[in-house]
Formats: C-alpha cells, sequence, structure tokens
C-alpha cells in the first residue's frame, strides 16, 4: 500500500510539472511571436507557423481523425480571426500586457455560453468580471487610461477564445474527436486564410526571411507551443485534478509578463502589476469556483501564442 501510494504521488507531482512547464511555455510564446514579427508580417508570419503545424499533424487525418472535419472547418475559421487579432494585438502592444489581456478569455467564457445556451452565471462571475475590468484599467493606463490599438485587439481576441471554447464545446458533444486531427483542420484552415488574405493585399506577401532569428522562433511555437504542450496535456491531465490543472493554467500570464521583462526589457509600472494581478486573481477565481469545467477539448487546452 506504501508503495502505491508512493507511485501516485510522484505520479501526480510528474503531472502538475508537466503542466507548469505548459504555462511557462505558453507565458513565453508571446514574447516569442513578438520577436518573430519583428522579421516578418504577421500574415504571412501566421501562414509559415499553422502552415508547418498542419504538414506534421496530416497523418492525424486518418480513420476516426476524419471525424474532425466537420468541426474544425468552423472552428477553423473562429482560430483564423483569434490569431490575426492576437497576433497584431502582440506586435502593437506589450508582450506583457497581452499575456494578462488574453487570459481575460476564461472569464468571457461563462457570459459567452449564458449568449449562447442561456445558462446565467453565478454572482461570483460577475464579481470576477467586475475585478477583471478593473485590472484591464490599471493595466492600461489608470486614471490616463491609453487602450491602444493593440491592447484593444488583445481584448477581442479574448471574447473570441470565449466563442471558441463554447462553439468548441457544442460543435464536438457527441463525436469523439481526437485533439491532433481537430488541432491539424483548425491549423490548416488558418494557414490557408491567411495566405489567400495576404496574396489578396496590395503588394502581396514579401519574400520568406533570411533571419535565423525567425525561424528559431517559428519552430518554437510549432514545436514547443503548439505540439509539445499538446502531447504534455494528452500525457498529464489523466493524472492530476481539474482544480490543480485550473491553477496552472492561471499562472501563464504571470510567466508572460515575467519573460517579457527579462527577454525584452519590457517594464510594467506599480499599476500594471496590480492591474495584471486583479486580472489574473479573476481569472483563477472563475476557473476555481465557476460553474462552467475549465476550457478544454478532448481533454486538451485550446493552444495559445
Amino acid at each position: 500500500m506504501h508503495d502505491w501510494r508512493g507511485v501516485t504521488q510522484r505520479n501526480l507531482w510528474l503531472a502538475d510539472a508537466m503542466l507548469l512547464m505548459v504555462a511557462i511555455i505558453w507565458g513565453s510564446s508571446y514574447a516569442v511571436a513578438k520577436q518573430a514579427l519583428w522579421f516578418y508580417p504577421v500574415l504571412g508570419f501566421l501562414a509559415i507557423r499553422f502552415g508547418l503545424t498542419f504538414v506534421l499533424l496530416l497523418p492525424q487525418l486518418r480513420g476516426d481523425g476524419l471525424r474532425a472535419i466537420r468541426p474544425g472547418l468552423p472552428l477553423g475559421l473562429v482560430m483564423l480571426g483569434i490569431f490575426i487579432c492576437e497576433t497584431w494585438g502582440v506586435m502593437l502592444t506589450s508582450a506583457s500586457n497581452a499575456a494578462f489581456l488574453i487570459s481575460l478569455c476564461v472569464v468571457f467564457t461563462p457570459f459567452v455560453e449564458w449568449a449562447m445556451v442561456r445558462q446565467r452565471p453565478s454572482n461570483l462571475l460577475f464579481a470576477a468580471c467586475a475585478l477583471s475590468l478593473a485590472g484591464v484599467w490599471l493595466l492600461t493606463g489608470g486614471t490616463s487610461l491609453s487602450l491602444n490599438l493593440g491592447d484593444g485587439l488583445m481584448l477581442l481576441a479574448a471574447l473570441l477564445r470565449a466563442v471558441l471554447v463554447c462553439l468548441t464545446r457544442r460543435l464536438t458533444a457527441d463525436r469523439q474527436v481526437p485533439p491532433l486531427a481537430l488541432t491539424a483542420v483548425q491549423s490548416g484552415v488558418v494557414a490557408s486564410g491567411c495566405l489567400m488574405l495576404g496574396f489578396a493585399l496590395p503588394g502581396g506577401l514579401p519574400a520568406l526571411p533570411q533571419s535565423p532569428a525567425f525561424w528559431a522562433a517559428t519552430l518554437y511555437l510549432v514545436g514547443f507551443a503548439t505540439l509539445f504542450t499538446l502531447y504534455v496535456q494528452n500525457l498529464a491531465l489523466g493524472r492530476t485534478s481539474a482544480t490543480r490543472v485550473s491553477l496552472l493554467m492561471g499562472s501563464e500570464p504571470l510567466f508572460g509578463a515575467l519573460i517579457a521583462g527579462l527577454w525584452l526589457g519590457e517594464r510594467l509600472g506599480l499599476h500594471g502589476w496590480i492591474g495584471g494581478v486583479l486580472i489574473l486573481l479573476a481569472t483563477l477565481g472563475t476557473l476555481r469556483f465557476g460553474r462552467s469545467d475549465p476550457p478544454a477539448v478532448g481533454g486538451v487546452l485550446p493552444a495559445r501564442g
């Protein structure tokens, strides 16, 4: 009995460590994406990133994986809107602001669910929403409110992420959809949509960048922020509780701000840090006490960055 408990405890710590690594990687993705955008425009960068992801996951679209095509196409269109807003937002605001603002999708989700299925959120979620609004106010300047276009795009991306969570639950509720196959279809839609938009614009897309820094950043986002985190989640989510998953998920924006400071030299003032902490508390409160389960698709949390 003692040996069994020891093995269980080790598995629990291993699962927590892996999920914490996911939060760190997702937190770093905002700074990495911002660096990649120094070398190539948003639509071209997204086409390359998600094109590579689609090619690597293409073998998943066999057998049961074909079930992902029908829900994956409309969900991919929503994901296209998310990443266009999110990536342009990262380019136009600080990576630390982006990390905190995108986490508001957790607070928005119960209200989107309310609009879609008429399930009223609990009073606690209204309090979390008020707390997060106070956090956004402080994060974007407080009394000298300076919500720039990048901040606005991140808020729109957070709202679209909430829509994506609710739509995914609805479209995959009665199907056993393999999560990697669903990611493959969504990635294909994002890549092709960005290519079409990029070449439709005057001047089209420039030649592929030659900078090793660009390709290193892109491969990191494909290999670690998408594929590795999907694998880790599949492995870890069956070994730990939803509550522990929620708390570890909620640490992502904090890592995003810390990494942006260490890597890009960004500095949040006192008001910014207080605002970020309020957003973090609102997110953790929603995940811990909200009626909705933590956003998950087939046992996998939505990709970031």
